[in-house]
Formats: structure tokens, C-alpha cells, sequence
């Protein structure tokens, strides 16, 4: 890739609203709701107008269904990349075991394939789970990376958020399986750029969701767009700072996007537990619009694949400690 810029990726968790209320405990999640119809158009233009490919992770089980097989197959003849975001979008797929694992991301790739013709290479685990047996069967089945780190401090905060604004009454079993929910503080203390685990199974790249370089608080749009919730200035400066501490470092950023980005309470009203799900969608896509003119005032932006193979091999190889 000739450029005179450093590289930024870009990548969309394509969390459908079923996912979301399957976390949050809602019933009718199991009817499978999606608003894919809505959201993916609206998506395919917005980064066609801004001349883009990006990664998405998509889940397996959307792919079984004939009502999002258009939407799903659209997004891979804009030429993104299509990842792997696991079959179920179980956040706590940390507790699966190995062979679960394996059946989980092996469903997952073969309806990817017949609904998208790609066959994908990179995975990103639903809510950030991650273990040592996800990394190993990622290996052996020849993926280039993971994508599952989000290297911050804060994951307790947000699980405390989680817990106190729902209103359902999880079960002993519900509680153990979200008791790791976004991560612990331990977390933070991860690399923010990329690196390699070195497996039984042999090595894989990690591209870790990046956070601010020294204080290792999230800047993913999703969490700029609750901060523009008090203050656009804000978000953006805060934003412009993270950039800043990008460059000084000689971070290249992977920023992450989530489908509430650019859906308001006006597109899902079930949703409306979300932070920053009073904001109407057309106020989230002028601050999408914004902080792509600062990303791309300095970084070429680039699927996750791409920053894989232009991306700087670090000779740091880290043996996983992945203890939940």
C-alpha cells in the first residue's frame, strides 16, 4: 500500500438487536429481531460516500436466516472485509470449552461463506471474551488474527453500569456467565499495539481495539458518542487528545464502530437501555462523519487484514495468561 500516512483500521461489531436484548436478559430475543435491513444500507452508504473499506464482524447465526441473506451478501460486494464474530455472540464465550469452540467458529465460517463468499481470516470474541482455547483453535484453523483486546482499566465500571440498568432478575447460572462481562481491570495493563501469542498451535497476531496511549481509557465511537452526550466539543477534544498520544507514541489505531452508532432511539426503541440511545441518528452520523475527517487528517485507513500485512512485525511474542 503506498501511502505517505501511517495506517488506522477501521472495523463494525454487526451486533444485531436479538444479541443485545440476549445480554441484557430481555425476552423475545430467541424470535431473533434484527434491524440489519435498516442499519446495512445505511452503513454501505455512509462509507461509500467517505471512499472506505472496513472490516465487519458478523455473527454466524444472522447468516442462517433468509430475511438478512441481502443485507449480509451486500456488504461483501461493497468489498469490506467480513470477520468472524463468533455463531451465538455469547459474551462469556470464555467458558466454552475448546470443542465448543472449535463447532462454534467452524458454523460461523461455513454460513459466512455461503451467504458472503468470504471466507473469514480475523475474530473478534462477542463482548471481548477471550481465552487461551479460543486462541489455540484460531490458530490451527489458520486465522491471520484476533481482534478480542480492548486494552482498558475501565471493564468493571462498565460491568457495574451493565448490572445496575437492568432490570431482569438473572439466575445464579446468568450471574456466573456475566460475571467477566467487558473484561477485568487487569486488562489494562495489555498492549495497545499489535503483537503475537505464541500458541501449542503455533503463532497468531493480536490487533487490540486501541485505547489512549498512557491511560488506557476507551476511545471507540460508541463511547465518544456518550460523551458528545454532555458535550460534542468534548467528545471531539477528547478524540483530537487520543490521536495526538497516537502519533506521539507511534501507535497505529484500530477504532472500533458498533451498529448503535448510527442508529437512534427512533430506529430501535427496544434498545433504549443504551447509553447515548437518546441521541436521534442523525446526530450520530455527523459525529461519525466527524471523527473519520480527524482520523483520516492523519492515518489511511484500512481493513484489519490490511493493518495485519502492513503493520510492523513485532519481534514481542507473548505466551497467553487468560485467567477469568
Amino acid at each position: 500500500m503506498q501511502t505517505n500516512k501511517p495506517i488506522a483500521s477501521l472495523s463494525l461489531d454487526l451486533d444485531n438487536q436479538w444479541s443485545y436484548m440476549k445480554t441484557h436478559g430481555d425476552p423475545g430475543w430467541d424470535s431473533f429481531p434484527s434491524y440489519l435491513d435498516i442499519l446495512v444500507p445505511r452503513v454501505l452508504h455512509f462509507f461509500t460516500e467517505w471512499h472506505l473499506t472496513i472490516t465487519f464482524f458478523i455473527v454466524g447465526q444472522d447468516a442462517v436466516f433468509d430475511k438478512n441473506r441481502e443485507a449480509l451478501a451486500s456488504i461483501a460486494a461493497a468489498e469490506h472485509e467480513i470477520g468472524n464474530h463468533s455463531f451465538h455472540h455469547q459474551p462469556w464465550l470464555h467458558l466454552y470449552t475448546e470443542q465448543q469452540i472449535e463447532d462454534e467458529l467452524a458454523r460461523t465460517e461455513e454460513h459466512l461463506e455461503r451467504v458472503t463468499g468470504q471466507r473469514p481470516v480475523g475474530f473478534r470474541g462477542p463482548g471481548f471474551s477471550l481465552s487461551t482455547a479460543t486462541l489455540e483453535v484460531l490458530a490451527r484453523r489458520g486465522y491471520l488474527y484476533d481482534a478480542s483486546t480492548l486494552p482498558t482499566f475501565l471493564g468493571p465500571l462498565a460491568r457495574a453500569y451493565y448490572f445496575m440498568h437492568t432490570r431482569t432478575r438473572f439466575s445464579t447460572e446468568e450471574r456466573r456467565q456475566r460475571q467477566a462481562l467487558f473484561g477485568t481491570f487487569r486488562d489494562g495493563l495489555r498492549p495497545i499495539r499489535p503483537y503475537r501469542w505464541q500458541l501449542d498451535s503455533g503463532p497468531i497476531t493480536e490487533i487490540p481495539v486501541t485505547t489512549m496511549p498512557i491511560f488506557k481509557v476507551p476511545i471507540h465511537v460508541s463511547y465518544l458518542l456518550y460523551l458528545s452526550t454532555f458535550s460534542r466539543a468534548l467528545a471531539l477534544g477528547y478524540f483530537n487528545t487520543a490521536l495526538r498520544l497516537c502519533r506521539w507514541t507511534g501507535t497505529q489505531p484500530s477504532l472500533l464502530l458498533h451498529p448503535l452508532d448510527f442508529l437512534g432511539r427512533d430506529d430501535t426503541p427496544h434498545l433504549a437501555f443504551f447509553p447515548g440511545m437518546r441521541l436521534p441518528s442523525e446526530h450520530k452520523l455527523a459525529l461519525v462523519s466527524d471523527v473519520l475527517h480527524i482520523l483520516l487528517a492523519h492515518y489511511t485507513v484500512v481493513t484489519l487484514r490490511q493493518h495485519v500485512q502492513t503493520a510492523p512485525q513485532r519481534a514481542n511474542v507473548r505466551t497467553p495468561a487468560l485467567h477469568f
